[in-house]
Order: C-alpha cells, then structure tokens, then sequence
C-alpha cells in the first residue's frame, strides 16, 4: 500500500519530526511512504521537498527568499504539489493538521483533496490544537467533504480532542486516539549521566530560555551539576553562555540517551520534545512557548504538571530565581513511572491504517 502523506511546518520542526517518525513506522509496517513537506528544507530529512514556506507568525506567509508569496507562487506550490500526489499512485492520502490548522495552505490543500476524492484520506493530529470556536462548523464541513478518519496523536487521559476542539463528538466513529508518536530510544550507554540538559528544541524562539538557565544553574541546588545547553540554530550566537560547569552545544544526535541519563531536563513544552522526555523518564521543567498567541505548549505543561510528571515555569514568569527554583523541586520528585502515558502512536496509528485500507 503507498501513502502519500502532507506536512507543513512554519515556525519550528516540531510537524516534520513527528511526521517523519509516523513514516518511519508506516515503512516498518510495510507502506511504502511518500513524505512531502512544504517547510524550510531540513538537514538529514529525507522528504520530497516543495518549494519551501514559512511564516513568523503563522499568518503571513514567505517564500524561500523571505519574501511575501504572491498568487503566482501559490500556482507554482499547488501545481508541484499536485504532480507529486499523482506520480505517487497513493492508495491513502495522509495530510497532517488541515483541516483542524494550516487554513494558509487552502489554496494548495482543497484541490489536493479533491484529486483524492477516490482514496482513503486521513488526518493526522496532535493531541491540541490551537482553539477557535468561530471556525469550528468550517472545519467539520471539510472534514465531512473530504476525510474519512482522523488520528489523534495523544491520550485522552491526559488531553482529550475536546479540550481543544469543542465540536469533537462530532466526529465519533471517526476520531481514534493513537497515544502519543515518539520515536523509539535506539542508542546505549552513559553519555550525559548527571548532568542537566537545556533544550529548546531547533532554537527558533528558545533564546531567552537558553540564557534563563544559564543563569539559574548558580541559584539551583544543582549548581555543582554540568549544565548542557543545546542551542539549536542560536548556538553561535550564544558561545557567551559558556562558562565554567556550562557546555553550549548546537545539537547532539545522542539527544534521546542523554534525556534518559540526566539529572534533570529543562526545555519548551513541544510536543516532541516532551514526549521523548517522558519516554525517557526524566524529571523535567517545562517553559512552554506562549508568543504568537499559541496555547497548545502552555495547556499540554499544565495538564502534564497536574498528573505530578513535570513542573512548569510560564514564560511570563520566566526569570533565573523562578526557574531555579522549579529545578530545585523537580529534582527533588520521583522519575515519571512507564506507563504514566501511552506513548505508542506510531506503531498504532501504523496499524489503523492498515485496518482501514485492508
């Protein structure tokens, strides 16, 4: 069975990494998988790449070079889109978000499901989406037209749909819960045993994170620790962190060891991230991001903190005192217990589809 599966991230690549890992379960399973992604290109993915998008904001969108696309670019984008869709021969149309988010990418998504019309068609969503009431008769009716299931990759225990979507019984029968998509832990040994590890996933709006932490490790109980910031794209930018105990570093391919090695992890509140930190089984501080009027991190932290797997510091709070102290009090917590989350929606979304195509 061939799958065609649509992702667009704007902003961070929080989307693509969880839609690579879905189709690195799919190929296991035995689809054979077409990942298209329409955000900026990123090094090591193995995608087919379109003409790349992004937006600071989530509203306006810009073109490789930066600038505003015109109605001329749209053409271009959906026309390579939907050449890819047809060369692809795709039993089963996979598109992550839309139509519960990625309204911007309507221009391209609306003809792509029409040329579906024919296939089995699936959405693919995290646990929270960004809440919007007014929209929510607009999203159903596309569904309606368009979809026949939709993943959600989460556990209702912790967040059901309905917490951010409010017409989601709406969609019984249709809506199935996978658990939440990690990827499983594959490297072995002690890299990172002791430390604390501060990430911001790719980095894009971590900075002031980064530097908060860098300062609250001499008014943490964990002082004597080695604090290792993980940077992202601001790593060069930020060598000033440096310091004696402080290691500044872009990124670490052993990422997942050292979660599960540290001492403690202080990080945003990404679905990736905290996913694998819970796999990991790693006390935590959480500063979810809150610009741009994003909720999800914020409501995801809390409904974490109130099951005593994390602490939360509100990035309103954010300050080296407030932080170490949040450092102080998750490291003196028990490790999140196996099991405290369900954690297996690649393999299970993998075998939905399997379900539905067969």
């Amino acid at each position: 069975m061939k799958v065609f599966f649509y992702v667009q991230h704007l902003l961070g690549i929080g989307h693509l990494k969880r839609a690579a890992t879905l189709a690195r379960a799919l190929r296991a399973a035995g689809f054979e998988v077409t990942l298209a992604s329409g955000g900026a290109p990123v090094e090591g993915m193995a995608v087919l790449q379109l003409p790349p998008a992004s937006s600071p904001d989530f509203k306006v969108l810009l073109d490789e070079k930066g600038n505003p696309v015109d109605d001329a670019w749209k053409k271009r984008r959906r026309a390579a889109l939907l050449d890819a869709y047809r060369s692809s021969k795709a039993d089963i149309l996979l598109i992550e978000l839309f139509p519960f988010g990625r309204r911007q990418m309507r221009f391209e998504l609306l003809p792509l499901l029409e040329a579906a019309q024919a296939r089995l068609v699936v959405c693919s969503v995290r646990d929270l989406i960004q809440p919007n009431p007014a929209r929510e008769d607009e999203t159903l009716q596309v569904f309606e037209r368009h979809f026949d299931h939709v993943l959600v990759h989460g556990d209702p225990r912790v967040a059901p749909f309905e917490r951010t979507f409010g017409r989601a019984a709406d969609l019984a029968g249709r809506l199935h819960y996978t658990g939440y998509v990690v990827e499983e832990p594959a490297a072995q040994g002690d890299a990172g045993a002791g430390e604390v590890l501060v990430s911001a996933g790719g980095g894009a709006v971590g900075r002031r994170l980064l530097e908060t932490a860098a300062a609250a490790r001499a008014l943490s109980s964990l002082r004597d620790r080695t604090w290792r910031v993980l940077a992202g794209i601001n790593a060069k930018d930020m060598r000033s962190l440096k310091s004696e105990g402080v290691i500044v570093e872009q990124y670490r391919n052993d990422f997942t060891l050292r979660l599960k090695n540290c001492v403690l992890s202080v990080s945003q509140a990404g679905y990736n991230t905290v996913m694998e930190t819970l796999q990991a089984g790693a006390r935590a501080v959480l500063v979810p991001y809150a610009g741009g009027g994003e909720s999800e991190q914020t409501l995801r932290a809390k409904l974490l903190a109130e099951r005593g797997l994390v602490e939360v510091v509100e990035e309103g709070a954010l300050v080296p005192a407030t932080l170490a102290r949040a450092v102080d009090r998750a490291a003196a917590r028990p490790r999140p217990a196996p099991g405290a989350v369900d954690l297996g929606g690649a393999r299970r979304s993998a075998e939905l589809l399997r379900e539905w195509a067969a």
